[in-house]
């Protein structure tokens, strides 16, 4: 299974081999990993990667429900989806972006922001899908007040758990897919930036029991950026499609608002009327003043801080526009002058020509009058 074009050969375990082949390494890892499912003695391993664990099945009056919990076997299982994202991300990079940019013959700086926004952009669509489905299927849309009710939110569902934990593996395999990418020194900064902002938000949402809180803002963000990286792409296409940005920036303030009010709502006035406000770990509650307050600065801090960005961008933009539009009517108005002028020194020189040629005529007019044939008529018209 070749996700790449070898154009050439790398030594073994080289720098280069490894990035040429990471897909490739990584598809034989999975693959050992669904083989051990087919002996006993390495079965419940193999499990321990695939399936996620902390399995709790209650009677309800629907039949039996599989809940689950968290724990520190949930890192095998990321492990593996990470491995299982890497093999996707190959995918989609060689059959879909790397055909796009053959056909579009972008720069290296425009083909690298094209990648990203192409792979981002793939991730956002299927999760806020993902998570809308979650949502609708949890009764979170007609209960809104079950988002902060009968905390803490120990036992998970199969699509919750499954949800996060795809989550958790996508973003860690942001950081090595730096390296298999060569991205480069510049970029990478701003990246790690986001990424780490993702990971620090769905881990605590994860391990605070606010599941329920973060699925939604998860969905309002992916959404949000679903549309920045969907304009970009449109953008590189055609340079001149501008409007997908302008409804992104009304979007992306609705939603720094909406997130803004949904955890203050939840957190700062349904979790501050619950009754047990005491320190679990065990019985996983986490809910009380110390932990609120931290959890509202992170994410208002977080939300600012993206809004700050935003204006200051949204101004600095609006200043090049207008230095633009000044620079154009200077070079508009700099064009008139200089055809008046050319049309001035035109007329100038035409008035010239026409002096010089009545001025000609003029000196010319004695010495024709002295002629014999002058003299002549004038005898004869004379009476």
């Amino acid at each position: 299974m070749a996700f790449r074009r070898r154009n050439k050969s790398y030594p073994f375990f080289s720098q280069e081999f490894l990035i040429q082949n990471h897909a490739d390494i990584v598809f034989s890892l999975v693959i050992c990993i669904l083989i051990g499912l087919m002996f006993e003695t390495t079965a419940k391993t193999a499990i321990l990667f695939i399936q996620p664990q902390y399995n709790i099945s209650t009677m309800s009056t629907d039949g039996e429900v599989s809940l689950y919990l968290y724990g520190w076997k949930d890192c095998a299982t990321v492990v593996f989806y990470l491995c299982i994202t890497i093999i996707l991300h190959a995918v989609v990079q060689e059959y879909v972006l790397d055909k796009v940019n053959r056909r579009l013959h972008l720069s290296k700086s425009k083909n690298t922001k094209f990648n990203e926004s192409g792979q981002l952009c793939v991730f956002y669509l299927v999760s806020s899908l993902w998570s809308l489905y979650v949502i609708a299927t949890e009764g979170y849309l007609l209960r809104p007040s079950s988002l902060w009710e009968n905390y803490p939110h120990v036992h998970l569902r199969f699509q919750v758990k499954f949800f996060y934990l795809t989550q958790l593996a996508y973003w860690f395999h942001a950081l090595p897919e730096l390296y298999f990418q060569k991205v480069r020194k510049e970029e990478i900064p701003r990246q790690l930036q986001y990424i780490s902002l993702y990971l620090l938000h769905i881990l605590a949402a994860y391990l605070l029991n606010l599941t329920r809180v973060g699925l939604v803002l998860l969905f309002l963000q992916y959404l949000s950026e679903m549309g920045f990286h969907l304009s970009r792409l449109f953008y590189f296409i055609d340079e001149n499609q501008h409007k997908m940005f302008e409804m992104w920036s009304i979007g992306f303030v609705l939603t720094r608002m909406i997130t803004l009010t949904l955890m203050f709502l939840a957190v700062g006035f349904g979790l501050a009327r619950a009754e047990n406000q005491t320190l679990d770990l065990e019985a996983g509650n986490f809910n009380t003043l110390p932990i609120r307050l931290l959890v509202l600065f992170v994410v208002c801090f977080t939300q600012s801080w993206l809004l700050w960005k935003f204006f200051r961008f949204q101004l600095s933009r609006t200043r090049e526009l207008r230095l633009e539009q000044v620079a154009r009517k200077r070079a508009a108005t700099k064009q008139q002058m200089q055809r008046t002028l050319k049309r001035d020194s035109g007329q100038s020189r035409a008035l010239q020509t026409r002096s010089c040629s009545a001025g000609h005529l003029q000196s010319l007019a004695p010495t024709c009058l002295n002629t014999p044939a002058w003299k002549f008529l004038v005898c004869i018209v004379r009476p």
